[in-house]
């Protein structure tokens, strides 16, 4: 499946402050369909927020994310209520899956009891339903005869493997990566980042925060260039990283990639 210039997602005026900190700063950005968006930037300029925000894991103070098929969540609205932003929040997290920088697999659940936990108790799966697509799923990435492993028993990269595979199992309209690489041992690396190329081939949507540039220049549809709370630029791969239209993203690219091209 090809990219769509239809967005499966739009946001817009997305804000949010912790305290006196405002982490995020009016973002708009709009997610085409089938398409794979890598959000870009410095450490702590509010990437990770913004996966936080659209997977219902954080309330925005501002803003609206706003599906293709008329689903809109408006957190701007001056009468919303606490109870009305939690379903907000609960509604995102239907439509999309997150898989974390550091697995977060529940330790004591054998791999196959990890990936069927979501879709049996949050999306309520028939158990028998569950257990064969996560079988089919964990065959997927060379993770079979590991259903019945606890994650100690795992590598890093098998374990985020199991985390990637926790999430297609919950069948979202949104996979959001954060950072999926960086808790890894360098050659670790390759193997989950196949997993994501394979995926983007197949034309899934996704949002991947990433250090990654060579993979975001490879795989990305479109790159998303944050600073200090907003978005910066973005554009295609060969439009950020070939001849970007900011000063901001230029200095940020010479740092990160000349080491790469020396």
């Amino acid at each position: 499946m090809l990219p769509t210039d239809a967005p499966l997602l739009e946001v817009t005026g997305l804000t949010k402050s912790f305290g006196a900190n405002r982490v995020l700063d009016g973002v708009d950005f709009a997610v085409p369909a089938g398409s794979v968006t890598c959000l870009i930037g410095p450490s702590g300029s509010g990437k990770t927020t913004v996966l936080r925000c659209l997977n219902g894991l954080e309330t925005p103070d501002a803003g609206v994310v706003a599906f293709a098929d008329g689903q809109r969540h408006d957190f701007s609205a001056p009468a919303a209520s606490a109870r009305a932003a939690k379903a907000d929040r609960g509604a995102l997290r239907d439509r999309s899956a997150m898989v974390f920088q550091h697995h977060n697999l529940f330790p004591h659940l054998t791999v196959l009891q990890n990936v069927i936990e979501g879709p049996v108790h949050a999306r309520g799966i028939a158990k028998e339903t569950a257990i064969a697509e996560a079988e089919r799923l964990l065959e997927r990435v060379g993770l079979a005869e590991k259903r019945d492993a606890l994650p100690h028993e795992l590598s890093g990269g098998q374990q985020q493997r199991v985390g990637i595979v926790r999430a297609l199992a919950l069948r979202p309209d949104l996979l959001l990566f954060d950072e999926p690489t960086s808790a890894l041992d360098p050659e670790l690396v390759g193997e989950v980042l196949l997993v994501l190329k394979e995926l983007a081939d197949e034309g899934w949507t996704m949002v991947i925060v990433t250090h990654e540039l060579g993979f975001a220049r490879q795989v990305a549809d479109q790159v998303v260039f944050f600073d200090e709370g907003v978005v910066v630029e973005r554009g295609h791969p060969t439009e950020i990283f070939a001849a970007p239209r900011s000063e901001r993203t230029r200095r940020f690219l010479d740092r990160l990639l000349r080491p790469l091209e020396e």
